[in-house]
């Protein structure tokens, strides 16, 4: 049996930190992977922000899970310079941050180009980003986003086998059902290597994100498979997407589609807490 722990991407309650400690105390969940702070990106906070939210992590018995970064989610046709030292800085908010995890991802392939024909580009870009997280002693997570390289199943194998150990990987059942893959067989070819777990869910006839439990994801299949099949600390961390919040333009250049209505965006926080706490009641 599993031993899940809760986590959140709390800038969908809030824009505000301190408003997102506090939807976290309301919801008894004691981790967050930090994405949005007062309105910018983790990435963009300075080392002095990064001081600052930590010393109110701490007041409020908050953890990081993970930085919850945009690294690795911009197209391969582009110089890699300025976003390496994107990167660089982000390690540098990791120590200042007590954060030993970054979200990550594998690029976006030009548009119309075959995502094999940019392979070793993705590999040498990775390559660079996990020797330099290696020696600041952090672990990078990928996580499978559609249309980056590692959208689907095929290619998130292809990283596990060029990185192994040197990479965790997050599985997020949402983006593959919005790739319109199966999620059961997803699990199937990459459960042995799930570092941790977003949780949302969406509907394959649209790709509308819904409440976990309400979409084609099979997340309770998929929470029971874990379950079934883990006894360490696995990490799960709500996704809403239930609503459009704040800073949710600059994460996707496409127009979320909504069938669920909440009036105000902690109430589509809390919606998507009790939905998964509801599933892990049934475990």
């Amino acid at each position: 049996m599993a031993r899940f722990i809760l986590s959140a991407f709390a800038d969908e309650a809030s824009p505000l930190l301190d408003e997102q400690l506090n939807a976290l105390r309301e919801e008894e969940i004691s981790l967050i992977e930090l994405r949005g702070v007062d309105g910018k990106s983790c990435a963009q906070l300075t080392l002095e922000e990064a001081d600052r939210v930590k010393a109110k992590l701490d007041a409020a018995g908050i953890r990081l899970s993970a930085l919850g970064s945009p690294f690795g989610k911009a197209p391969l046709d582009q110089p890699f310079d300025e976003h390496l030292a994107s990167f660089r800085h982000g390690l540098e908010l990791c120590k200042h941050l007590d954060c030993k995890r970054i979200r990550m991802f594998s690029f976006f392939s030009p548009t119309g180009a075959d995502p094999a024909d940019w392979r070793e580009e993705v590999f040498a870009r990775l390559d660079t980003m996990l020797t330099l997280a290696q020696k600041a002693g952090i672990q990078l997570v990928h996580e499978n986003e559609k249309e980056i390289y590692g959208d689907i199943p095929q290619r998130c194998v292809e990283l596990m086998e060029r990185f192994g150990d040197q990479m965790g990987f997050i599985f997020d059942p949402a983006n593959f059902v919005q790739c319109k893959v199966n999620t059961l067989e997803a699990y199937d070819a990459l459960h042995e290597r799930i570092t941790y777990m977003h949780i949302k869910d969406a509907l394959l006839s649209d790709g509308a994100v819904v409440a976990s439990g309400h979409g084609d994801g099979h997340v309770a299949e998929l929470l029971a498979k874990l379950n079934a099949e883990r006894t360490d600390e696995v990490i799960l961390t709500v996704e809403p997407h239930l609503t459009v919040f704040e800073g949710l333009q600059a994460l996707q250049d496409d127009q979320l589609v909504h069938h669920e209505r909440y009036p105000d965006s902690r109430t589509a926080f809390h919606a998507a807490c009790s939905a998964l706490k509801g599933i892990l009641a049934t475990l």
